[in-house]
This record gives structure tokens, C-alpha cells and sequence, in this order.
């Protein structure tokens, strides 16, 4: 993504994880690793994904530094899809690698949303990530696992009006009964095209109110 990106290996339960990692400028105060989950493996998702670099990008301009990886089965990370088992293995295995201590910050793209929130469910107890982005919730194909209450403050929600992959009214159903905000970007499809520097401002914007309420 830029100069200040390097590529790790990890090890999963499936063997190597291949990932990036992306830091934040000098001079930028330090907030923390950010982990991000990428689009469904079977329809081309990788970590290279538009979205999931516009995610990365926004992260780093607050001074997170950033890691986004691979699921098993994509690129050089070893195994083969586990529809989002063995994927929610994966992304608790590279916050334990790369976030072990200090604050944490989660995202995830469409399936890269489900594996997120299922990993935040097993994690919860024993951490609390700082903040979370969803974007693309796949809330259509699976069963999207309630976010703790305690995290709803913490939490940015941003989906597509017109997203013909993941409807509008199916995170709308997943989010209602927690009395989730939903951001919604008029216009947008499933992967925002022409409006990623919209979703990189939404998340940005989000970040830095969190960073003034805990100020």
C-alpha cells in the first residue's frame, strides 16, 4: 500500500498465513493494531480488495497500525475455505501474532464482517477490542452473531442503499432487534465504487471521535 507496508507470514491451524502489514506515518500518535477481514474467498475476496485497502488507509491516517491477511485458501495462505470456521480461527490467530497486548481494533468486508463479529463473540470475555467497522455486512448468507452491548458505542456500522449482493433490509433485520445505528451511504453498492473516499471520511470520522471521547 505504501513505502511503510511490509509482508508477514503467520501460522494458523491450516499452516502459513500470508499478510500485510501497514504503518502509520512518523509523527502520527500510535493508537494500536487494527486487524482487517477480507471479502468471501469463492468470489475473488483477498486482502488486497479495494475496500479492505480503503479500511486499511483510513486506520493508518489515525495512527493504527494496520494488519490485513489472507484466509486459508487465498494467495500464498496455506488450507482450504471453511465457511468462516476455520476463517474465525485464522483472524484470532493473527490478533494473537500481531495484537497480543495493547489496544485493538477489528474490521471486516462483507464475509470478512461475519468472520469479525464471530471472532469478537470468542474474544470478548477475554478482550475487548477498542473499535470496530463493519462494512458490507453479510447478514443475507449468514448468521451474523449479535454484537455485546457494551461494544454498540464502539461499533460503526456502513452499508450500501442499493447493495444487490448483501440487501439493505437483511442488516437492517440483524441490526434492529440490538438497536444497532446503521450508516447508510445513498447510492452505494456492495463494493462503493466511486465513493471509497466517502467510506475512508465515514471511518476516519469515527475513529477520531472515539479518539475524543476517550481524551
Amino acid at each position: 500500500m505504501n513505502s511503510r507496508t511490509e509482508r508477514l507470514v503467520l501460522q494458523g491451524a491450516a499452516g502459513n498465513i500470508e499478510a500485510l502489514r501497514d504503518q502509520p506515518a512518523d509523527g502520527v500518535a500510535a493508537q494500536g493494531v487494527a486487524v482487517i477481514a477480507h471479502p468471501h474467498p469463492l468470489f475473488g475476496g483477498t486482502m488486497d480488495n479495494k475496500v479492505v485497502q480503503t479500511l486499511a488507509r483510513a486506520f493508518v491516517a489515525c495512527g493504527w497500525t494496520c494488519v490485513r491477511f489472507n484466509f486459508r485458501g487465498v494467495g500464498d495462505s496455506a488450507g482450504a475455505h471453511d465457511e468462516g470456521r476455520g476463517e474465525t480461527d485464522d483472524l484470532l490467530a493473527v490478533v494473537e501474532q500481531v495484537a497480543a497486548q495493547g489496544p485493538l481494533a477489528m474490521a471486516g468486508f462483507s464475509f470478512g464482517s461475519f468472520v469479525t463479529v464471530a471472532a469478537l463473540a470468542r474474544l470478548w470475555a477475554q478482550r475487548q477490542p477498542q473499535q470496530l467497522v463493519l462494512v458490507g455486512t453479510a447478514a443475507a448468507r449468514f448468521e451474523v452473531p449479535a454484537l455485546p452491548p457494551e461494544a454498540h458505542e464502539r461499533t460503526l456500522v456502513v452499508h450500501g442503499e442499493q447493495d444487490d449482493t448483501v440487501p439493505l433490509s437483511a442488516v437492517m433485520d440483524w441490526a434492529r432487534p440490538q438497536t444497532l445505528p446503521v450508516t447508510v451511504v445513498p447510492g452505494g453498492g456492495h463494493f462503493f465504487h466511486g465513493q471509497l473516499p466517502l467510506l475512508k471520511n465515514l471511518v476516519v470520522r469515527h475513529l477520531r471521535a472515539d479518539e475524543r471521547r476517550v481524551g
